[in-house]
Formats: C-alpha cells, structure tokens, sequence
C-alpha cells in the first residue's frame, strides 16, 4: 500500500523504521508537528519523526492543523491507500479521516478499551498494573474508541518506569503496526469493535498530578515516580523548593518514619509515608543537575523536625 504515516515524537521512530524496512508498502510522505522552539535559544527544531524521514528523503507534511486546506489538498494528492499513525498529537477532522481508502489506523499504547487518552503507559504504571500492551485500531472521531486490528500484551515490571515501559512497547508495537498494515493490504485482517465493558482513560498527566503526597501508601508513592518518570516528572517541596524525585524504592521493614519524615543515614535517605519508608536514590534539587539523593542530604543538612512536602520545612501543605 502507499502510505502517509503520521506521528511526532521519538516513540514514533521505530514503527515508521518498520514501515520504512517493510518490502510491501511505500511511506510516501509523513505528517508531523510543525517546528517547535528547543532549548535556552528557543530555535526552532523539527520533530524526531521529521529528522527520521529526512534522513531518508521522504516527503514532510507540517500542518499547523490538520484541516488547513493546502494540508488536505496535498494529502488527496498523495492518495494514500491508509495513514498508519503514532503519537501524532492533533486530532484528525473528518475531512481528513475520509481522504485515504482504508482509513487512519493508530498504534495505541495500551489494551484497549483500557486507558484511552493521551497518557496510556503513564497510567497503567500509577495504576499499579501488571500488564499492558498495544493496540492497533480505526481512528474514529471518538477518543481511541475504534475498532481494534491487533494487539501484543508487555509485562509491567516491578521496576518499570513510564520511559522504561513505553521504549519497550514503541519497538514490539512497531512490528505490530507493520503487520497490520500487511493484513489490511491482503484483506486478512478485519477491524472488531471495543468492548463496551473495561474502559478507563489516561488523560495527559499535569505537574499536579505528579506531586507526591507523603500520607499515601509506599507502594503508591513508588508507582506515582515511576509513571512520571521522565515526565512529567514527581517532585515533592523542602524548604519552599521543588525537589524532583527521580528514582526511589519502597524499604518495607523500615515503619519508624512518620509521612514525609526524612532519616538521613551514611549513605542512605529514607522518607516515611502513610505505610513504611521509602528509600531515596537519585533526586535533583530546584536549578541543579540530578544527584544521588545521600549526596544532596549530606548538602542541605537536614535539621530535627523538617520533613518532605511541608513549606519552609515546617507546616504541612498537603
């Protein structure tokens, strides 16, 4: 089939590679974001997608919004039999949903009707569950309410970030997509409707979202960092400040610590929560470059009586 894929940021990369490898279709064009400003000199940088594909001379497609007219006149140009599509980050008018034949099918992270929205991994992670996967499915006008092509199911491992996680299911949903894209072109594979029963959605998490609160159970706490880990990043307060909580791990046998009460040993810093402690390894403190967590408590001297997530150290803000 000739097609227009569709996506933005790095995740997207390795399933339009498979595409760009598959010896039965043609990635004419793809479509991506427009240029974004990066960095302290905000100059303009082309997305991941945007870099891949002119790499290999493929056409880019840079709507400001996907019913500008010069976009949607381009497109029907092209003609693409279908528009696989990953992370893209604009939603699709039906203007452009009917241009190509077998319509726009997305790689969605996560099983679907489960955790649909704009932040699967993040959620399936918070929400402590054991396996995840992808889904590939019939973008309609709903929220990732298609009928389902295919899916691969990944174990969520104790460790697992939200990074940690979704890099896993970009390369399995990649071969995902691919196949897809084969079975679609010959006629072997036919889209079934989501279940009514089982739906959950993941919206885009915010910074508030990722504040940890001290008085919930340690194992909350441990999911809460990973599903915001890279972003959009759990933090917690000391002394007025940000403190960002990078990576910690629940100490079951440690219950002497009140919520947010830190106890700072040679090379160790553990915090209490509403359970037992948890033990911090890596934090990065407001303006500075992440540090292991016993290197910034050694720094700031913890005084008797401070505690995490209070305000100048004190009153609790919670």
């Amino acid at each position: 089939m000739k097609l227009v894929f569709a996506g933005t940021p790095e995740v997207a990369v390795p399933a339009l590679d498979a595409l760009i490898a598959s010896d039965r279709h043609e990635v004419a064009a793809v479509v991506t974001r427009p240029d974004a400003p990066y960095g302290r000199g905000r100059r303009l940088v082309a997305s991941p997608v945007a870099q891949r594909a002119e790499e290999e001379g493929i056409e880019i497609l840079r709507p400001a919004r996907p019913r500008d007219e010069a976009f949607l006149t381009r497109l029907r140009e092209i003609a693409p039999d279908c528009c696989p599509v990953v992370a893209y980050g604009a939603l699709l008018p039906r203007v452009a949903l009917d241009i190509p034949a077998n319509g726009w099918v997305n790689l969605h992270f996560s099983l679907l009707p489960a955790w649909r929205g704009a932040a699967p991994v993040q959620h399936a992670v918070i929400a402590g569950d054991e396996t995840t996967g992808a889904a590939t499915f019939l973008i309609e006008e709903g929220l990732d309410s298609g009928p389902v092509y295919g899916v691969i199911t990944e174990d969520v491992r104790p460790t697992d970030t939200s990074g940690d996680l979704l890099t896993r299911l970009a390369f399995a949903g990649a071969g995902l997509l691919a196949a897809t894209m084969d079975g679609i072109e010959d006629g072997t594979l036919k889209a079934v409707r989501q279940p009514t029963e089982g739906i959950s959605l993941a919206p885009k998490l915010t910074v508030e979202d990722a504040r940890v609160d001290w008085a919930a159970p340690a194992l909350r706490v441990d999911r809460v960092v990973r599903g915001c880990t890279p972003a959009p990043g759990a933090w917690t307060v000391f002394r007025g400040e940000r403190l960002k909580l990078i990576q910690l791990r629940p100490t079951p046998d440690r219950t002497d610590l009140t919520p947010g009460e830190p106890a700072v040993g040679k090379n160790s810093v553990h915090v209490g929560t509403g359970s037992y402690a948890v033990e911090l390894l890596w934090v990065q403190p407001q303006g500075k470059k992440p540090m292991r967590a016993a290197d910034w408590a050694r720094g700031v001297r913890i005084a008797p009586g401070e505690r995490l997530g209070a305000a100048e150290g004190a009153a609790d803000v919670r």
